[in-house]
């Protein structure tokens, strides 16, 4: 099976390695390549061979926030096709709006809990490409908390 490259960007030590255990135990095929801020994710970018499947950003980051590197990644043509998911502790509707104005595919609350975790990334990484749009969309209608999909308001994806 092929290798499927996922980018975290997330200055948190602990939410890290949770976020790779869990991918690893869902599919030994993703490889997550992390960064500790948004400077740092777009230049793992820079040296890939292949671009990422998907990117996961943190919001409050030092150096470069989520923000500012998701307005990078839109803006600039090598890199605003691949989809990105922004993550938080936050659930603040002004996060989630923010989220889909800046062209994100998705905004993620971070789970405390590691099954719900394993779970929702269960469904993101089964669905990479085509179908990224209904898993998140699905994932929302059946109730989680943790996913607001914002690709609805936004017709590119």
């Amino acid at each position: 099976m092929e290798k499927k490259v996922i980018l975290l960007a997330d200055d948190d030590i602990d939410d890290t390695e949770m976020f790779c255990e869990a991918l690893t135990d869902i599919n030994q095929n993703i490889i997550c390549k992390c960064a500790d801020n948004g400077m740092m994710a777009l230049e793992i970018l820079q040296t890939l061979e292949e671009k990422p499947e998907l990117i996961f950003l943190d919001l409050n980051m030092p150096v470069m926030n989520g923000w500012d590197c998701l307005k990078q990644l839109k803006t600039n043509q090598q890199y605003q096709d691949i989809p990105v998911i922004m993550i938080s502790t936050s659930s603040h509707k002004k996060d989630m709006d923010t989220a889909s104005n800046l062209d994100a595919i998705c905004y993620f609350v971070k789970p405390n809990n590691f099954n719900d975790l394993k779970q929702i990334l269960h469904s993101i990484t089964s669905n990479l490409g085509n179908n990224l749009r209904d898993a998140i969309l699905n994932l929302q209608a059946s109730g989680s908390e943790h996913i607001f999909a914002c690709i609805e308001n936004n017709s590119k994806r």
